[in-house]
């Protein structure tokens, strides 16, 4: 798990507010991530978790404050928008997989086009990493030949293949069929212990206890509490954090 020094912070957010029109949906968030931390980010449906992870790659533009990815401050610049972009890779709810272009061709196709590799390369390390996610074998199917969890992990493979610092999970498993939630849950549980930094927003509470190194819990648009999983699990300090507790752990 994550050991650091002061000043290994990959990314920094400082009092970051967002509006929705009238809708204040972040207010004043706080967080420093260190490199190799494995974040588990949780709360209540509308709670502004989501809109915060896709601020950090710039989905959503912040209004005020201040988020720095390794080192990189995002502003209005998209130099510096597509310089953090290429170092965080990102899993959806939805796959969002091309629908007319083989496992292959959706895993290789961001290399060759960002970073500018030859065919081969790219294409052999989209091999490597579908045998990490356990699915070498489909690597010539379209993606609606495929189940939902088959396709969650060409999405994985998909972020990795452009070799990102970080990774951001927006609620990964919550459109798959329960059976293939493990198979999900496996591949991110193995990309945690390689020492990956990890922004994970979830309800899988047996993965946060298994692999966060810090739990964070949000409630209208605001972190409430964070802590260690098993501070936030057997000794949560904020009464809403114990009402959705008692509410999920059942």
């Amino acid at each position: 798990m994550a050991q650091g020094t002061p000043g290994d912070e990959i990314i920094i957010c400082r009092d970051v507010n967002k509006w929705f029109g009238s809708f204040h949906v972040l207010r004043g968030v706080d967080l420093t991530v260190k490199k190799g931390e494995v974040l588990v980010i949780f709360g209540p449906s509308g709670s502004g978790k989501s809109t915060f992870i896709r601020t950090i790659n710039r989905l959503e533009e912040h209004q005020r404050g201040t988020i720095i990815v390794d080192g990189i401050e995002l502003s209005n610049d998209i130099r510096n928008i597509e310089a953090i972009r290429s170092e965080v890779g990102m899993v959806f709810q939805s796959f969002n997989l091309f629908p007319h272009l083989s496992v292959l061709d959706n895993v290789s196709l961001a290399p060759m086009w960002v970073r500018k590799w030859p065919r081969d390369k790219a294409e052999q390390t989209a091999r490597e990493l579908l045998k990490r996610v356990g699915i070498p074998e489909q690597a010539d199917k379209y993606p609606g030949q495929l189940s939902g969890g088959q396709q969650q992990r060409v999405a994985i493979a998909r972020a990795l293949a452009m070799q990102p610092k970080i990774m951001l999970f927006d609620e990964p498993t919550s459109a798959l069929d329960p059976e293939m939630i493990k198979e999900v849950l496996d591949v991110m549980t193995q990309l945690a212990k390689s020492g990956m930094t990890m922004l994970c927003v979830t309800h899988e509470m047996g993965f946060a206890r298994g692999v966060a190194d810090r739990m964070v819990f949000f409630d209208n648009g605001q972190i409430i509490e964070q802590g260690k999983p098993n501070q936030i699990f057997d000794n949560p300090q904020h009464d809403r954090t114990k009402l959705f507790l008692s509410q999920i752990l059942h």
